[in-house]
């Protein structure tokens, strides 16, 4: 039985920068949660940032950027916090590949856990297209990543690698 890779703010666990949770209560999560699939990540805190902590965005691009130092992680104060972003997304990879971890499901435009969209990088609140550094490290490894929006799809894909009916 595959495990998946889940944003610890999904699972209730208030660790987002706000110092809040994004809890979700989805069947399938809940489903995978009694099945012990899940295992979760806050790339942040896993890294030592604080919570709550400063806002961050990423400046100059995505997560791709920022793992070929063309990007980078920003706080809304101005301090650069590129490396702790790196460290907390190469913690993630290190949990996923200690737990065979092939999908992975992320809270989307956090600048960490994005998988389709960020936020734009001047803190205006404006969405680009792109991925947080943890995700794309994931995705550049070959573990597939689901944004929170997408539990029904991450679900299918599972099943698809496991060869289960519908």
């Amino acid at each position: 039985m595959k495990k998946i890779l889940v944003s610890t703010c999904l699972g209730g666990i208030p660790v987002r920068y706000d110092g809040r949770a994004k809890s979700s209560d989805d069947a399938i999560i809940a489903r995978w949660r009694s099945e012990g699939r899940l295992i979760h990540v806050c790339p942040e805190v896993s890294a030592g940032f604080p919570v709550p902590r400063p806002p961050a965005e990423i400046a100059g691009g995505d997560g791709h950027g920022v793992l070929h130092s063309l990007a980078r992680v920003v706080e809304n104060n101005g301090r650069d916090v590129t490396s702790g972003y790196l460290a907390g997304a190469r913690h993630a990879l290190a949990l996923a590949r200690e737990s065979d971890i092939a999908v992975a499901l992320l809270a989307d435009g956090s600048p960490s856990c994005g998988s389709r969209f960020i936020y734009s990088g001047d803190f205006s609140g404006r969405r680009k297209e792109g991925m947080g550094v943890t995700a794309a490290l994931l995705e550049s490894h070959g573990i597939k990543v689901f944004s929170h929006e997408r539990i029904a799809e991450a679900d299918a894909y599972l099943r698809s690698l496991e060869q289960l009916p519908g």
